[in-house]
């Protein structure tokens, strides 16, 4: 999408703090002596959960040498055992799970990508993206990567845990309920198709589970807001009510403003936000969250955009968003093309991050970079990037705790321990731990300055009429100076 492409960052850089106290010596691992117990050094686990996590693995795979060839870290693919429930054009909906037995931790992930709203453009579609329509080309298993990853160094929190992976094939931003009839073209059952997953997973131990994060990117970062609360309730309604349920959205909180440059909807890309979820929520039969379409009866539309249906929700979410989310100014019809970015342009890309950030300001938990980006949580690099000097993961531990502490009814967050991260300068990718941004017509990779010049803002002009070095102003636009 646009110009630039994102340079996944090697996997090699991770520099974690050393423990306290070393494993036990190769002399005492020994698997000829007797049983022998270890100590491990658990004061430091608050702190370096990656690296306790790493520790665990490599005694794990050290004891048992062979365990280390057999480790599968692939979801398989499941089709729903209710076949009604289907993809657009009638083939069975399904899912990928790779089980974790001992854990009571479960992570629901929801693909995304973009919809269809009418005969028309999801025909084209079907032509052009068949797998977001049909399961019949869907491969036996699944790698997952991000937060989906059973590596502790790239997922220090949730390596461990139950992980399920729904393909997106309902176009309707996971809120439909329509079946494919002969007067419908195609089913819309994206609600539908989580509601099944739920309980197909019930008879895999999700009915012993004790958290389950119900998660997502783009539409599936939408398909969050609204899904989330009726999970819960469809939980409760089953007898399970000891499972806490969250969210996890990921770059699905867009905002329903005005475009850059009005279009006519004719198809996705140019459509305005709001029309295309007007005219969506008919196709679909989209069904939204009951809180939600009470306080919007008769424009339920409304309940698609975060910023309205989030305080609505009832269970606690967490809201990861980019603040220059490229599918964002897409829909605005700001297209990053190779021609620097005009005046009027770079106002409007600056504008829409104060007008993301105003929205963002009374969640309490959520992680918001100033980067220039679409879609975080599953991306391989979604450890590195961060906001006032904590990570991704590290702040979704934070959220964790802090949950666990306040169903202890102790309302105040742990110590040093943050949970509402939000960049506070004013440009794309001035936050230095950005992804790196290539130029797509040369496949060069592009610094700061030469991204921001390309964005139509020159750096070194400024800089000289300020009458200082470039890089000193890089470092004051950095810390929002």
């Amino acid at each position: 999408m646009g110009i630039f492409s994102i340079n996944e960052k090697d996997r090699n850089q991770w520099r974690n703090p050393q423990p306290r106290r070393a494993l036990p010596s190769a002399h005492y691992r020994d698997r000829t002596e007797t049983t022998e117990s270890f100590s491990l050094d658990f004061t430091a686990v608050e702190e370096n959960m990656d690296n306790f996590m790493t520790q665990v693995k490599n005694l794990a795979q050290s004891l048992y040498p062979c365990s280390a060839q057999k480790l599968d870290y692939e979801m398989k693919l499941h089709f729903l055992e209710n076949t009604s429930v289907t993809c657009n054009d009638g083939t069975p909906a399904g899912y990928y799970l790779k089980e974790s037995k001992g854990s009571r931790r479960w992570l629901i992930f929801l693909e995304g990508g973009w919809y269809c709203f009418n005969k028309e453009n999801c025909d084209s579609r079907y032509e052009t993206m068949r797998r977001l329509m049909s399961s019949s080309k869907w491969p036996q298993t699944k790698t997952g990567t991000g937060i989906l990853s059973s590596l502790p160094e790239e997922n220090p929190h949730w390596w461990n845990a139950n992980m399920v992976f729904i393909p997106y094939c309902s176009s309707d931003v996971w809120s439909g309920a329509t079946p494919k009839t002969d007067q419908n073209d195609y089913a819309f059952m994206g609600s539908l198709i989580i509601k099944e997953v739920v309980k197909d997973l019930l008879t895999k131990g999700l009915d012993n589970a004790k958290i389950l994060l119900l998660s997502g990117s783009s539409a599936g970062g939408t398909g969050v807001l609204l899904n989330v609360d009726p999970v819960s309730e469809l939980l409760e309604e089953l007898g399970h009510t000891n499972i806490q349920v969250r969210g996890l959205s990921d770059s699905g909180w867009f905002l329903d403003n005005k475009q850059y440059r009005c279009t006519d909807c004719v198809d996705t890309i140019n459509c305005a936000p709001t029309e295309v979820i007007k005219r969506g929520i008919k196709y679909w039969g989209g069904v939204v969250p009951e809180r939600c379409r009470q306080a919007y009866e008769g424009k339920e539309w409304n309940c698609f955009f975060g910023y309205k249906v989030y305080p609505t929700i009832k269970r606690p979410v967490f809201i990861v968003q980019w603040l220059f989310d490229e599918a964002q100014l897409t829909v605005d019809n700001i297209h990053l093309t190779g021609q620097p970015v005009q005046e009027g342009q770079w106002r409007y890309i600056q504008n829409l991050g104060t007008e993301l950030r105003n929205t963002l300001k009374d969640v309490p938990a959520m992680f918001a970079p100033a980067c220039l980006s679409h879609e975080f949580i599953t991306r391989n690099y979604w450890t590195d990037v961060h906001v006032k000097g904590t990570s991704l993961p590290r702040a979704l531990h934070c959220w964790d705790r802090s949950l666990q502490e306040n169903s202890r009814n102790n309302k105040s967050p742990p110590k040093g321990c943050p949970v509402h991260l939000i960049d506070s300068c004013p440009w794309p990718h001035c936050n230095p731990t950005c992804p790196t941004i290539r130029d797509q017509s040369t496949g060069q990779e592009m610094n700061v300055i030469q991204f921001l010049m390309h964005m139509g803002f020159d750096v070194q002009k400024m800089a000289h009429q300020q009458g200082m070095d470039p890089s000193k102003l890089l470092g004051m636009l950095s810390s929002g100076s």
